[in-house]
């Protein structure tokens, strides 16, 4: 049997998705509950892969065991076996062509970035944070530039294993609430420290620093040296992923007003 999951995860906690050794991440803490659960050695296959402190609100992952159990069972009895930082949302069987990342056709995220002259306290490591006054208006400006099909090289990190930079962006809407900036973005595929990247280039816009058109010649200088550095991971969330409807799973981006 093929099942897909649902799964939310505090980025805090972990080194990553990414299995590494001797080092903490959510793949590892998952595929062990799993074993558990199943009595078996059990590989999970994830939408996308998170840097250590990037937080999941629904990342999609998919896995095939010979074991028969009740969809309750793959929910509440794995939760039993993983730590309090990640759980499982929802479980359901999925037809053997599925493929929890190569299925997808759209990933959607959401930076929470407050603006105040105080670090915040209560959502430490939940939302980036800057001190500067920022120019909301001057932001979403250049945020529209990143719409469309695009080479996003300028925002691509080094050891970014994407074999092509090239990107569709099909959302990019920027809100502000008092002094929370909510930055959502969504596109056909990302790569390696894509939306931390374009986060440090809005900051720059938004400081002054430069204009909002200077986001449309950062895109098209296709050069990583050319852009500021890449922002904090704190307010960054997998929102969501998106895939054809004959699979019929609830995998679209649950986001509330304000916060994830």
């Amino acid at each position: 049997m093929k099942y897909a999951l649902a799964v939310e995860y505090d980025g805090r906690a972990f080194h990553g998705w990414q299995i590494q050794k001797d080092l903490p991440t959510v793949q590892a803490a998952l595929e062990a509950a799993l074993g558990q659960m199943a009595g078996e050695a059990i590989q999970v296959h994830a939408a996308g892969r998170t840097d250590a402190g990037v937080h999941g609100a629904r990342q999609i992952v998919h896995f095939e065991t010979t074991v028969n159990r009740p969809l309750t069972a793959w929910v509440r009895g794995i939760n039993s076996f993983l730590p309090d930082a990640v759980a499982v949302l929802w479980a359901k069987p999925v037809s053997e062509v599925f493929h929890a990342r190569f299925s997808a056709f759209s990933r959607h995220y959401r930076y929470l970035l407050l603006s105040h002259p105080v670090r915040p306290a209560l959502w430490s490591g939940r939302m980036g944070w800057t001190f500067y006054e920022l120019d909301f208006e001057a932001m979403q400006a250049a945020a529209r530039h990143l719409l469309g099909q695009h080479d996003f090289t300028s925002f691509r990190a080094a050891e970014c294993q994407a074999k092509s930079p090239v990107k569709t962006m099909t959302q990019v809407q920027l809100q502000k609430e008092g002094n929370l900036f909510i930055c959502d973005f969504s596109a056909d595929a990302f790569l390696h420290h894509m939306v931390r990247n374009i986060m440090g280039a809005l900051l720059h816009v938004g400081k002054g620093h430069e204009s909002p058109e200077w986001m449309a010649d950062l895109i098209l200088a296709r050069d990583r040296t050319s852009a500021p550095p890449t922002f904090m991971p704190d307010g960054l969330y997998l929102a969501g992923v998106s895939y054809p409807p004959e699979f019929a799973l609830d995998s679209e981006p649950v986001l509330r007003h304000g916060l994830i």
